[in-house]
């Protein structure tokens, strides 16, 4: 006989999800943390990387409870690319040439908003599920966990070493890496294995957003020939 289906969840019961209820607590945690990023840099860095520990631990709980959703799917996403976008903004605002900084956060955002489109035509779960893709590199960070996590942590790492590195609004980005580069330190250490790691994620963004438009105007075309 075939199974009988379980009673339906009610909305509240998702909302209150373990790793939904973890998500809200990084939201809480991140505008604290912005709240008091100029005044106390060092707690400032503590809170947002707390919060972006917490991305992992959410996605761990979801697996571990069976509490996958796609409204917890989009809070992470939402979470993540504003508390990023913030963090870049403020950058722009402390080193030279800001529109380095402004770039970066246009990419983040258009080809993560582009995947998540993409994946919602394709009929995907997951904004993750890449295997269709031609490229081994996009396979490659969407399919090894600590390959991604090497490249995420990496981004978020080296943005928060240069916040604390600023000293005035008037800081010429090479030159304060470069500066950093040519000492030896553990600081230096942690900026340059950052640097691999953020430049691949930012080749797999341009990758991810190439993609995902190819997608979108895929459908267009499928969509006309139906007519």
């Amino acid at each position: 006989m075939a199974k009988k289906p379980g009673p339906r969840p009610s909305k509240l019961s998702v909302y209150l999800y373990v790793p939904n209820i973890i998500g809200y607590i990084r939201v809480i945690v991140n505008c604290a943390a912005f709240y008091i990023c100029f005044r106390n840099r060092i707690l400032f860095c503590i809170l947002y990387f707390f919060s972006f520990v917490c991305d992992a631990v959410d996605g761990w709980c979801a697996r571990k409870f069976n509490q996958v959703s796609t409204f917890g799917a989009v809070l992470d996403m939402i979470t993540d690319r504003i508390s990023t976008a913030c963090l870049l903004v403020i950058l722009s605002q402390i080193y030279k040439p800001g529109l380095i900084f402004l770039s970066l956060l246009a990419l983040d955002i258009a080809s993560h908003w582009l995947q998540m489109y993409s994946t919602f035509l394709l009929g995907k779960d997951s904004h993750k599920d890449v295997k269709d893709s031609t490229s081994w590199l996009f396979k490659a960070y969407y399919g090894n966990r600590m390959f991604m996590a090497y490249c995420c942590v990496s981004c978020e790492v080296l943005y928060l070493i240069l916040f604390l590195m600023s000293e005035n609004q008037t800081d010429k980005l090479m030159d304060v890496l470069a500066s950093c580069l040519q000492k030896i330190s553990i600081v230096s250490f942690l900026v340059g294995t950052s640097l691999f790691g953020w430049a691949i994620k930012q080749v797999v963004n341009i990758i991810q957003m190439k993609t995902a438009a190819d997608v979108c105007v895929l459908h267009d075309i499928e969509k006309k020939q139906k007519r």
